[in-house]
């Protein structure tokens, strides 16, 4: 327990200075977009709890100001109280300087618990750092599976569910994957943080849509994203993408990731009817969803807000772990193949409503109980 100082401020008067008991210290570790949507979401209630401190760590994995400043700026996460800069580099690079900064300020902070998110680098490097010096870990979004060993994100999380210590499962299907692999008892079905996060900012959208609206497109016109390497760095398979794009015959408008805009090149041109655009922050992410058609993505995420916000999905890699999108037709699941591409733009309708199957929009507050119980 630490005791820090506080001032406290009643109408225009200074009252004597007091302390505010710590009784628990948690150090959040993200590094990537969706991970700091979802820590938005979860450190809005656990700075509410008094006697809770929260450390939010950045990792610098996203280091892009369109991929992550603007984020902090506007869902009004409080600045980083440390950002390793780890930027990019390969999987074992990035993650060994991850796991170095992170086990350096985790030994200055002691924290009681640590917190990760997701499946991305970040995630493993703060879990192994955390397990390392024998502190309790906090996995949310645990239990999501693709079944695919060859998808970087697969060895992520199935490594930090194997050693936290509390799991959040966002899903009933993530609880089950869990129960097979003997997790249950430390496993908590709570939904999902993101769920959270889009009903929280949609009415600030909503009326505010001048402010986030994207100007220039017709009535109509589809929402694409791609950005994972089997996609973006295999020729073939972004190829293969691109044509499904040309011959659609429909606006695209795709925000272009900066890894994907490398890989872009004279051989692999974008056709005349995408309209290709910087990254986007998550408010005017979440204009352009609402205000399309349907969804083109390799995200998890957005397959996710296309199925909050009732938007038909085509998902372009040959899985996905959120099955309770693809229920009655929300989402289509289709792989690089051009044809099978170009017939879900074209067939894609949803034959029921949504089920629900993300929890009811208040996961942060049982995950914020759970951990300060």
């Amino acid at each position: 327990m630490t005791e820090i100082p506080v001032i406290r401020e009643t109408g225009s008067c200074l009252q004597d200075c007091c302390f505010l008991l710590i009784t628990m210290k948690i150090v959040t570790v993200v590094g990537a977009r969706p991970q700091f949507i979802k820590a938005a979401a979860v450190s809005r209630v656990l700075r509410a709890v008094p006697g809770v401190q929260e450390i939010l760590l950045h990792t610098g994995q996203h280091y892009d100001a369109n991929m992550s400043a603007v984020f902090f700026k506007e869902l009004s996460i409080p600045e980083p109280d440390v950002n390793l800069g780890a930027g990019s580099g390969t999987h074992a690079v990035q993650t060994a300087r991850m796991l170095e900064g992170i086990e350096a300020v985790l030994l200055e902070e002691k924290p009681d618990k640590v917190m990760v998110y997701g499946d991305t680098n970040s995630t493993l490097a703060g879990a192994l750092a955390a397990v390392k010096l024998h502190l309790p870990l906090a996995h949310v979004e645990a239990g999501l599976r693709s079944f695919n060993r060859a998808m970087p994100e697969e060895i992520n999380r199935v490594v930090t569910d194997r050693v936290a210590d509390v799991l959040f499962a966002p899903t009933h299907t993530a609880v089950a994957n869990l129960k097979t692999e003997g997790l249950e008892a430390v496993t908590h079905f709570t939904g999902d943080v993101m769920y959270d996060s889009v009903l929280f900012y949609l009415d600030q959208v909503s009326q505010h849509a001048s402010r986030y609206a994207l100007g220039g497109l017709p009535d109509h016109f589809l929402l694409a994203t791609i950005h994972r390497a089997e996609n973006t760095d295999e020729p073939g398979n972004l190829n293969r993408i691109l044509e499904a794009f040309a011959s659609s015959g429909r606006t695209i408008v795709w925000p272009v990731h900066p890894r994907t805009r490398k890989t872009l090149t004279d051989s692999l041109k974008l056709p005349s009817n995408v309209n290709a655009i910087d990254p986007v922050g998550y408010l005017q992410m979440l204009w352009l969803t609402m205000n399309c058609d349907k969804v083109l993505t390799d995200s998890g995420g957005l397959q996710k807000e296309s199925y909050f916000l009732g938007k038909p999905c085509i998902t372009i890699r040959t899985e996905t772990e959120w099955l309770e999108t693809l229920h009655d037709g929300w989402n289509t699941v289709t792989g690089t193949d051009t044809d099978r591409i170009l017939e879900a733009i074209s067939s894609t309708y949803p034959s029921a409503a949504r089920h629900d199957a993300f929890g009811d929009g208040q996961a942060a507050g049982k995950i914020t109980r759970i951990l300060t119980s």
